[in-house]
């Protein structure tokens, strides 16, 4: 029986992590992630995978089964289970996280929450969750046992000896699963470019102990809402200052919800305080926990660095706190936050000046010992940017792993007989762009909207006597985008287009003008500016 595993999204990149499972004719989904748009994706608010493969066999996908409840896996769910609702499984937090967003979709989800190392048996899927160690609660690897043999999806890890919940990489589940035989490993290639060990996660506790102990004014604690050990951990600091906080931030807010109700995080309650509470209390008495370390325009953290916020005004003094790392392509919007806080005369700490961060992927001796523990037969790198699985790659030879395939979007991986083979580009696994107007390929639009970032518009407005070609309005034009000498640049495109339509065989029609003032207007700015602008002729039949 041939099983094979698709990558639709995740290899190349970072986000959109998805994977397909083939066996026996039936699909399982391993994560259904999303991507945060790049700065040149003008107006994408959000990147998934492309599941036209899956949604031309709806009845073929069997279920989804997720790693973990980080938005770069689980984010795209609700696109998907809108056009087929299929059961999800994974651990209770995962489910949770994904049930809030889902029903912010107008999905019903079939979720079922399981235990680790409790097998699932669906079609033809087995399966098993086992504990790793990350930067959200209850993440997991998965097991699957195939006719080819266990394949092992790494989910994202890292070993830490002494995590926040006392849950370390489950390295002795794995080892048993080693022994028995692992045909393919796909492994987190994140940070597989990192010589040496990641640092523990309980190592930012004191330092945010601290750096709010010494701190004067007020207090604002950015993070992911989602790295529920990092949120806990800034609560422990205002607490041991004896600060009252308030949570900002929607998804900070319902995230910590779910995390208290299923027993996941360590709160006074009493310390919880509304902004409006808190802001006839003493400043330096009191602290912010909030969204926004990423740069978001309208996240809480990036309101207040503008001085927009509706509450929240910071003064000299204050101190803020951004306790995690941009995520690849965010960079220039988390810069231009710290600049806006720097101006406002608050003190700033951030993973470049202070250790407020720890990554929660494994560094090469980390993926070195999981390598040896597992000693798969063969290894895929997964998650990551091209070079961070090349990176991996190399990582996974130097252990005497010989059989290791460089994948990209779109390749699949089948194992029959006792054979591997990866073929390369067999399906559609292409950005999918989620802005204003809904879900779609708007490649189209994005070349638009760049172009007039690029060079502006140009309006030109004519009405005319289509039987005589007499102008009776204009031409009038206007631009926005195109040059600052607006007024002789308007002139001579105005004197083009008259002369171009002073040309046409009479009588004429609408779509004709359209074309000549275009094209008329186009050639002049490309000869006075060489620039080419997006033309936008209005024509009036008077």
């Amino acid at each position: 029986m041939t099983v094979s595993v698709g990558f639709l999204g995740g290899l190349g990149e970072i986000g959109r992590n998805c994977a397909v499972l083939e066996i026996d004719g039936r699909l399982a989904l391993i994560d259904c992630g999303l991507m945060f748009p790049d700065e040149d994706m003008l107006g994408v608010d959000l990147v998934l995978p492309d599941f036209s493969s899956i949604l031309e066999r709806p009845d073929d996908l069997e279920c989804v089964v997720l790693t973990h409840g980080h938005e770069d896996h689980i984010g795209s769910l609700g696109y998907l289970l809108r056009e087929v609702n299929v059961p999800v499984y994974g651990t209770a937090l995962s489910v949770e996280f994904a049930r809030s967003r889902l029903e912010e979709l107008g999905v019903t989800p079939l979720l079922h929450a399981v235990e680790k190392k409790e097998w699932v048996e669906t079609g033809p899927f087995k399966f098993a969750h086992v504990g790793v160690s990350h930067s959200v609660p209850q993440a997991t690897g998965v097991v699957f046992d195939t006719p080819e043999g266990l394949i092992v999806h790494s989910g994202d890890f890292k070993l830490d000896p002494t995590p926040v919940d006392g849950t370390p990489t489950d390295l002795t589940t794995f080892a048993g699963f080693g022994r028995q035989g692992v045909r393919l490993l796909l492994a987190d290639s994140t940070n597989a470019e990192r010589p040496g060990f990641v640092p523990s996660e309980a190592t930012v506790g004191p330092k945010l102990i601290e750096l709010v102990a010494g701190a004067t004014g007020r207090v604002i604690i950015a993070c992911f809402a989602s790295h529920v050990h990092r949120v806990q951990q800034a609560i422990g600091a205002v607490m041991a200052d004896n600060r009252d906080f308030a949570l900002l931030g929607r998804s900070m807010i319902r995230n910590v919800d779910v995390t208290k109700g299923l027993g996941l995080l360590d709160i006074d309650e009493s310390r919880v305080k509304t902004v409006d509470e808190l802001l006839e209390m003493d400043s330096d008495r009191t602290a912010v926990i909030c969204t926004g370390s990423q740069g978001e325009p309208f996240a809480a953290l990036s309101l207040m660095a503008s001085g927009t916020h509706r509450s929240i005004h910071l003064e000299a003094g204050d101190t803020v706190i951004l306790s995690a790392t941009p995520i690849p392509g965010n960079e220039t919007k988390v810069s231009r936050v710290i600049n806006n806080l720097l101006r406002q005369g608050v003190t700033v700490f951030h993973g470049r000046n202070s250790p407020v961060h720890v990554s929660g992927h494994a560094a090469q001796e980390e993926l070195k010992t999981f390598y040896n523990v597992i000693a798969p037969q063969s290894m895929v790198p997964v998650h990551g940017e091209y070079r961070h699985l090349v990176a991996n790659a190399d990582v996974a030879r130097q252990v005497g792993i010989e059989d290791v395939h460089i994948c990209e979007d779109g390749d699949r991986v089948v194992l029959e007989k006792g054979e591997l083979r990866v073929e390369r580009g067999v399906m559609p696994a292409g950005l999918v762009y989620l802005d204003g107007s809904g879900i779609g390929d708007v490649e189209t639009v994005l070349r638009d909207r760049r172009h007039l970032a690029d060079d502006g518009v140009m309006v030109v407005t004519v009405g005319m006597d289509m039987h005589s070609g007499k102008i009776i309005i204009g031409p009038d034009v206007d631009s926005h985008g195109v040059t600052g000498d607006s007024e002789e640049i308007h002139k001579l495109v105005a004197e083009q287009v008259d002369q171009a339509i002073g040309g046409l065989e009479l009588p004429t029609d609408l779509d004709t003008v359209r074309r000549t003032v275009r094209g008329a207007t186009g050639r002049k700015i490309k000869k006075e500016l060489r620039r080419r602008p997006v033309v936008y002729p209005v024509v009036i039949e008077v």
